[in-house]
């Protein structure tokens, strides 16, 4: 047995043998690639040339090889789908059907006209070649993932784009396939539209309702990560029963699970883990797989693969100027919009392989003539590290760019936020952790502290023991999320003390606290120990209460009281509420006065999210407002400290009302940090105020040139 280690033939089949080689190029090249200055990507694909069977033939392209790769493609396209920003997708539709419609169109002239008057081939080959070069792969969308711009609109419409453009190169690929067998009748219409509309409606609208009830009723993560991928291969299963490639389905199921999926979420984290550690480094060694050098010795392959490359390169350049001079672009953002869509791989790999084996029938000795010759299969190998290959520079360049623009405007030194989360109860930490990711701002990446406080006077032994068990459990939930969690364990004779002193000494600007649970008749609904940290401090709280979890909420209910707009904290409770939305992709249902209305509304046009407007005055009303709810709605209610302005004497039975008829609810109670702007000692403060205004991400600079409007 042990002999078979020392086994030289060639290809290596031991099975552990050729799992490690493939791990050694996984580790190795990212590192050998930075040292060349080549993206990673590009690395992988030449070191499946080198290994495969057309270079030193150390691996077999075999079934466990394309099985690898099919998941990685899978994979890419669904990730894409998932981490799509779905508002700006929404508002950004017309710009991706532009692209979308340019890279289809342009390709199939370009490609057409070449191949009957360059290469001379028939109209029909001609047709299907051009399919070929319209259709693309977002092979370089790991580099944009890597780099953090996933939500920058250049990468929203060349993913939007995609969507529309294989769908159509696609359809050309299934009419020319009709066409060549005689099936080209009303049926084939029919059934390929039954099918596709068919399969579309389920992946859209039952996968969503089917990963809710699953999320919330099992949240182990080995469960919900594979639920996550029966997922993924059933809308590839389903599209391919609906006559067109997987890859269509794979992208439909990351749109289903797209406002299930949150950003800062667990899950996502580790989808986006073993995708980039396993799935997508598979499929692209087995891409370089695929590449023959033997084809560069051939006058007649390197010539039609000339065409090819150039014709496909040239047509998605000019997809992408067009679409920059159309919409008024950046040139980074045209870099980035090329290099996304120029990259042919899946779609073009499904189509040539189909053409080649339609034969059209025999020549004088006996040989098959097909749709697609064996030039043709040839030059599509080398397009594609052609393509890659340029794709791969372009979408690099194009992101860092834009990566170090953003990174210019804010950093995390810039940004003052630092969030306390007392622990006590370990069953509501993961969530508590989880809403913490979701509020925060993009750039804090160190302002999160953990406290648990030990009473000194408390008789246990093992009190302190616990505490720290309770801490570190809290660093386990953080590092699922690659949240950098700081934690301190602090004695004091009374859990108030311990966080208020806690708040003064690190500069807190946000608590955050579960709601307690009750152990007595005499427990009031916040509890005392919330109640006396209210009174005592004055610093952003919030107060959350988990029913279930918040990746499946849909609506976000916030009720506003008037004259809110008019106090310090403000702003930046209402940044908080703009994570929300921008973190899970759920609707945030406004209820405020008109004054609060008409400022939250010029904040939106400027950074859109999935919302509504409703006016609202009357505290009193809440009976009415409650049959508005459903079970998958938050209720976010901003309260008020006495003596300012936005505070009614209603707000005093607020408490009560949600115990009594939203205790089967989420919701998440704020006490903003707050200051009367009206009143004249603001003079002393207001400039600070504008510039802590200033960086807060997103919609920081928008409220501070509204708030200079209306108080200076």
């Amino acid at each position: 047995m042990a002999s078979g280690l020392f086994d030289l033939a060639l290809p290596i089949t031991d099975p552990v043998l050729k799992f490690l080689v493939i791990l050694i190029i996984i580790l190795c090249i990212p590192i050998l690639s930075d040292k060349l200055k080549l993206p990673h990507l590009l690395g992988m694909i030449l070191a499946g040339l080198i290994i495969g069977p057309f270079g030193l033939n150390l691996l077999a392209r075999d079934s466990s090889i394309i099985l690898s790769g099919t998941a990685g493609l899978l994979y890419i396209m669904f990730l894409s789908g998932l981490e799509i920003d779905m508002n700006d997708f929404k508002k950004n539709i017309a710009k991706s059907t532009a692209l979308g419609l340019y890279g289809f169109t342009i390709p199939m002239i370009l490609g057409t006209l070449a191949g009957v008057y360059i290469l001379g081939f028939s109209l029909i080959t001609s047709i299907l070649l051009a399919s070929m070069f319209a259709s693309h792969t977002l092979i370089t969308y790991p580099i944009v993932s890597k780099l953090g711009i996933t939500k920058n609109r250049a990468v929203n419409i060349s993913i939007g784009s995609t969507l529309i453009t294989n769908i159509l190169a696609l359809l050309v690929l299934a009419i020319i396939v009709g066409m060549s067998n005689g099936s080209m009748g009303g049926a084939f219409w029919i059934k390929l539209l039954l099918s596709f509309t068919i399969s579309t409606l389920i992946i859209l609208l039952a996968f969503p309702r089917i990963a809710r009830w699953f999320f919330k009723r099992y949240n182990d993560s080995v469960s919900q990560y594979i639920f996550v991928l029966v997922i993924v291969f059933l809308g590839a299963i389903l599209s391919q029963w609906a006559g067109i490639e997987a890859i269509i389905g794979a992208f439909m199921a990351g749109l289903a699970l797209n406002r299930l999926v949150t950003r800062t979420s667990p899950l996502m984290n580790r989808i986006n883990f073993v995708g980039n550690a396993i799935f997508i480094p598979f499929f692209l060694i087995g891409v370089g797989m695929l590449i023959d050098y033997r084809a560069f010795s051939n006058p007649q392959t390197l010539f039609v693969a000339f065409i090819m490359s150039t014709i496909a390169t040239l047509a998605k350049f000019l997809a992408a100027w067009l679409t920059q001079k159309s919409f008024r672009f950046s040139k980074e953002e045209r870099q980035l919009m090329f290099g996304l869509t120029n990259s042919q791989a899946a779609a073009t790999l499904a189509a040539v392989l189909i053409g080649y084996n339609i034969i059209l029938g025999t020549n004088e000795l006996g040989e098959p003539i097909r749709l697609l010759n064996d030039h043709i299969l040839n030059g599509t190998i080398i397009m594609i590290l052609v393509t890659c290959t340029i794709a791969s520079f372009a979408t690099q360049r194009g992101a860092q760019s834009i990566a170090l623009s953003d990174e210019s405007h804010t950093t995390p030194s810039d940004n003052p936020e630092r969030i306390l989360i007392p622990i006590s109860n370990p069953n509501t930490l993961d969530e508590i952790i989880n809403i913490s990711t979701i509020l925060k701002s993009k750039s804090n990446t160190d302002g999160l502290i953990a406290l648990s406080v030990v009473p000194t006077g408390h008789s246990g032994s093992d009190t302190g023991l616990q505490a720290k068990k309770l801490l570190d459990k809290a660093l386990v939930a953080a590092s699922a999320v690659d949240l950098k969690l700081k934690t301190s364990l602090r004695y004091s004779d009374s859990p108030v003390k311990g966080i208020t002193h806690m708040l003064k000494e690190k500069n807190i600007t946000d608590l955050l606290l579960g709601l307690h649970e009750s152990k007595g008749l005499s427990d009031s609904f916040l509890g005392e120990v919330t109640q006396n940290i209210l009174t005592n401090s004055n610093i952003t709280t919030y107060i959350y209460h988990t029913y279930q979890p918040i990746s499946t909420i849909r609506r976000h209910f916030v009720l506003i009281p008037e004259n809110a707009e008019n106090e310090s904290g403000f702003s930046f409770w209402l940044a908080k509420i703009w994570n929300i939305a921008l973190n899970t992709g759920a609707t945030i249902i406004f209820y405020a006065g008109p004054e609060t209305l008409k400022l939250i509304k010029s904040i939106h046009l400027h950074h859109p999210i999935q919302v509504e407007f409703n006016e609202f005055t009357d505290w009193l009303q809440l009976m009415t407002w409650k049959s508005k709810l459903r079970k998958d709605d938050n209720v976010t209610v901003v309260l008020s400290r006495e003596n300012l302005p936005s505070y009614n004497d209603s707000m005093a039975h607020i408490p009560n009302y949600i115990n009594k008829y939203l205790i089967h609810q989420n919701f998440l109670l704020i006490y903003p940090s707050q200051l009367d702007l009206n009143d004249e000692r603001v003079d002393l403060t207001y400039p600070s105020l504008i510039s802590a205004i200033e960086k807060i991400d997103g919609i920081g600079k928008t409220v501070a040139g509204i708030f200079k409007k209306k108080h200076l």
